[in-house]
C-alpha cells in the first residue's frame, strides 16, 4: 500500500538553536515553517494534513530524527479525524530516533474516531540513555447520529520504545511496549475494567533518566485535581534510563488536555527551565 502522505524531518543543533537539517514531504503531509516559543533553542514544527481527515486504506508515514543535543517540539495543526473506513483501516506509521542528549516533546491534538472508523497507529522510538521523550495523546469518540459515544470499529495505538546503550547502531533493548486497543463491536467497553463509564482517554508517556517513583507519585498528586480517573505505571530501567505511562479517563477532551498539560509543564519547568506550553493555535 503506497503512502497517501509521507513526512521526513531531521533536527540538529546549530549555534545553540535546533534547526531542520533534513526535510522532505510528499502527498497529504507537510510541516509549517518552524518557530521558537521561547529562548531555549527548542524548535517547534506543526504537522499539517491538507486533506483534513483519514479515510479507509489511507496510510501516512512519518520519519523523525532528533540528533545529539537537539530539541524538537512536534505538534499538529488540528485534531486527527478518522471517518468511516469501509473495506480497510486507516493507518499512521511513525519512526523516531533520538541521539545523545536529544529531546522530543510530541504533543498532537486529539484523535477523533467517528462512526464505523478503524484506525491503527504504530510508532517506533529508538533512544539513547541520555535522550528525553514526552508524548501525549487523547482519544475522543466522534459524533454519531444516535448520540452514542462508541460507534467506531477500532482504535489501536502501539508504541514500541527501545534504548541503544552504545549508540553504534548495534542491538537495542526494549524498554516498553505500550499497546492500546479499543474495539467497541467486540464487547461493552464502557464498563468496569475498561473505560469505567467514561468516554475519553488520555495518555502521557515519559522516558528520561530522571523518571522514578518519586516523580510518578508527584504526577499522580497533580492529576487528583482534575475530573478524571488516573493511573501511572513505571517501566523497568534500561542502561540507566526508564519511563512511565500515565492513563487518564474522563468525559471531555478539555479536561484531559488540561491534565496532560499540567504534567508536561511540570517537566518543562523542572528539567528545562521553560514556561508552560502555549501553542496558540486558535
Amino acid at each position: 500500500m503506497s503512502p497517501r502522505g509521507r513526512l521526513e524531518l531531521g533536527i540538529s543543533l546549530r549555534g545553540g538553536r535546533s534547526i531542520a537539517s533534513r526535510q522532505f514531504h510528499e502527498g497529504a503531509l507537510r510541516v509549517l515553517r518552524p518557530h521558537y516559543l521561547d529562548d531555549s533553542g527548542q524548535v517547534c514544527y506543526v504537522v499539517v494534513n491538507p486533506g483534513g481527515a483519514y479515510l479507509g486504506a489511507d496510510l501516512f508515514v512519518l520519519d523523525v530524527e532528533v540528533e545529539s543535543g537537539a530539541d524538537l517540539l512536534l505538534t499538529t495543526q488540528s485534531a486527527t479525524k478518522v471517518y468511516r473506513t469501509p473495506g480497510s483501516f486507516a493507518e499512521q506509521r511513525m519512526t523516531v530516533r533520538l541521539g545523545e542528549g536529544a529531546r522530543l516533546e510530541l504533543m498532537p491534538d486529539q484523535l477523533i474516531a467517528y462512526r464505523e472508523a478503524s484506525y491503527r497507529q504504530n510508532s517506533s522510538f529508538t533512544l539513547r540513555p541520555s535522550s528525553s521523550l514526552v508524548m501525549a495523546e487523547v482519544v475522543t469518540p466522534g459524533w454519531s447520529p444516535d448520540g452514542a459515544a462508541f460507534r467506531y470499529e477500532e482504535v489501536r495505538l502501539r508504541n514500541e520504545i527501545r534504548v541503544e546503550p552504545h549508540g553504534d547502531g548495534g542491538t537495542s533493548e526494549l524498554l516498553a511496549l505500550d499497546n492500546l486497543l479499543i474495539r467497541p463491536p467486540s464487547g461493552d467497553v464502557t464498563g468496569l475494567g475498561f473505560m469505567e463509564g467514561y468516554s475519553h482517554l488520555g495518555s502521557l508517556v515519559v522516558v528520561d533518566a530522571r523518571v522514578d517513583q518519586v516523580l510518578a507519585d508527584e504526577l499522580h498528586l497533580i492529576t487528583a485535581g482534575f475530573d478524571a480517573l488516573t493511573g501511572i505505571s513505571l517501566t523497568r530501567a534500561v542502561a540507566g534510563t526508564s519511563g512511565l505511562v500515565l492513563r487518564a479517563l474522563s468525559n471531555g477532551t478539555g479536561e484531559l488536555n488540561l491534565l496532560l498539560s499540567a504534567c508536561a509543564n511540570l517537566l518543562r519547568e523542572r528539567w528545562h527551565g521553560q514556561g508552560p506550553l502555549n501553542l496558540r493555535k486558535h
